[in-house]
């Protein structure tokens, strides 16, 4: 386990960049309302997830006391329901950006297919077919999550963007904090108490696929984000003049651009045929030359020069063209995007697994076997109650501040477990620092880096991120379950300390320039 749409708008710029009215403070703007494909997805991650946690919640008890499994075993299915959906995340996140409208539909295959496997959980009862039911749950799993993050991304303005993942992930968490307390439930109230689990897990993940089905739009509402490509073109802009605000970056106004005309000042930078400005965006493809007007400084007529994919001599792919696979991986050589991916590996080898941090909290205190279930309620409540207001605390100091100081966080939480106390208080802080930490990452990094990848490969460049975060955690899973085997939990716990502290000064000192909320690119 790792854890209406109405809105007073600002006026846009050219660029597409918001801007506050005149004479109108930043701060004094009202917040933009929610989109309600953000709600949706709130709404079917939490029904998925009360289902999905009242699997989670018994496996273990199942699979060991039930069906006998040696430790060794489990730990085998625990490392392929914790680390298998690492491995399809891209090819989840490709698939949805191969056309228009496919993030719904790719994701409701992942969810789909999780709400097949749990009834095959009532007819397998060895190591093997276990283990594939997992795999096939954890697929299902790995395919959704980086089209519904593009959806999220896609559905709102990006100065609510922070805000918007920490609505979702509270949603989401109060699904993981009820799903335990309804499988304990049955298990009291039922006679064969794990089949029933199973059975009501697959109704209730049922019941999520019908409200994405129903309730979630296939595509972002028109101009939710923008006009296409405007993020991007303003990023990139202010990166190629020296991070300088939108507003000052380049030389002729894209308001003046007209369908058929010449070459204007430059092109700007460009990602794979992403448009260059709101004029482009508005205005679509060019006759004659191919060359776009654009505010970005030099001239050229293609993707261009900038910190995109590389250089290009000619027209990328339109809006409506297919990505490729080739196009997807070659976003690392984004720098912005690739300094994120790295800091989210290096902080993910680092990041020791949740069930380690209860099994450590229950050595500390004893827990008795029938309440160690509930320890990651702790985690869940925290998570909940600080997703939103550290969400939007991203949007306003800057969401890698917020990201570094989450792991900060559990810096804290490993640090009180090597600690002599033993009060009654310790339970409770090292679990609100748990949640805390991932209040304060996990949305938050989708934040930040949808900021740096074009909308038309939004999901693949977000499953970039994710697959290798989970990578890394599944490594340190298996690197500290062997440390413990060797030197005990006290020291694997003391090793990984201080390489946590080293790759989060790391991750301050890399920090990527990612476009600020409020259409300015900062550090």
């Amino acid at each position: 386990m790792y854890v209406a749409d109405s809105r007073a708008a600002a006026p846009a710029s050219a660029d597409g960049a918001v801007r506050p009215p005149a004479g109108r403070p930043r701060a004094a703007l009202a917040p933009t309302a929610l989109a309600p494909t953000v709600l949706a997805l709130g709404t079917v991650s939490l029904v998925t997830d009360v289902s999905s946690e009242m699997v989670t919640a018994v496996l273990p008890l199942y699979l060991v006391t039930g069906l006998g499994l040696s430790p060794l075993g489990f730990g085998l299915l625990d490392g392929v329901y914790n680390g298998f959906s690492a491995l399809v995340r891209l090819a989840g996140g490709h698939l949805a950006d191969r056309g228009g409208g496919r993030h719904k539909w790719v994701a409701g295959f992942g969810y789909g297919l999780s709400a097949l496997c749990k009834p095959l959980l009532l007819i397998a009862h060895s190591l093997t077919p276990i283990g594939l039911v997992l795999a096939a749950d954890r697929t299902g799993k790995g395919l959704r999550t980086a089209p519904r993050d593009a959806l999220i991304s896609l559905s709102g303005p990006p100065e609510s963007r922070g805000r918007a993942f920490g609505v979702h992930r509270a949603m989401d968490t109060a699904g993981a904090l009820l799903g335990p307390l309804v499988a304990f439930l049955i298990l009291r109230a039922t006679v064969d108490g794990y089949d029933a689990v199973f059975t009501v897990s697959f109704c209730v993940a049922v019941l999520g696929v019908l409200v994405l089905v129903l309730f979630v739009p296939g595509t972002p509402s028109p101009g939710a984000t923008g006009p296409r490509g405007a993020t991007d073109a303003v990023f990139h802009r202010a990166t190629d003049a020296g991070a300088r605000p939108a507003s000052d970056a380049g030389t002729g106004p894209a308001s003046e651009a007209r369908p058929g005309a010449g070459a204007q000042s430059g092109t700007g930078a460009r990602l794979d045929g992403e448009a260059g400005s709101a004029a482009d965006a508005r205005s679509g493809p060019r006759p004659g030359t191919g060359t776009r007007p654009g505010t970005g400084p030099g001239t050229g007529t293609g993707p261009g020069t900038g910190p995109g994919l590389g250089t290009g001599t000619g027209p990328g792919p339109e809006a409506g063209a297919r990505p490729t696979l080739r196009a997807a991986v070659g976003l690392l050589r984004r720098r912005e995007l690739r300094r994120i991916a790295v800091c989210a590996l290096l902080l993910g080898l680092a990041t020791v697994s949740d069930s380690f941090v209860y099994l450590l909290l229950q050595r500390r205190l004893g827990v008795p076997d029938r309440w160690f279930a509930l320890l990651p309620l702790g985690t869940a409540a925290a998570f909940l109650l600080l997703a939103v207001p550290l969400g939007r605390l991203a949007d306003r100091v800057g969401r890698w501040t917020v990201f570094v100081a989450g792991h900060g966080s559990l810096l804290l939480a490993y640090a009180l477990l090597l600690t002599s106390w033993h009060g009654t208080a310790l339970p409770f802080a090292v679990l609100a620092l748990h949640g805390g930490f991932y209040a304060a990452t996990d949305g938050v990094l989708m934040a930040a880096a949808s900021d740096c990848v074009p909308e038309a490969l939004r999901s693949s460049g977000l499953a970039l991120v994710q697959t290798g975060q989970a990578l890394a955690r599944f490594a340190c899973s298996l690197l500290f379950g062997a440390a413990w085997t060797v030197w005990g939990d006290r020291a694997a716990l003391a090793g990984a300390v201080p390489a946590l502290a080293a790759c989060a000064v790391f991750a301050l000192a890399l920090r990527p320039r990612t476009l600020h909320p409020e259409g300015t690119v900062t550090a």
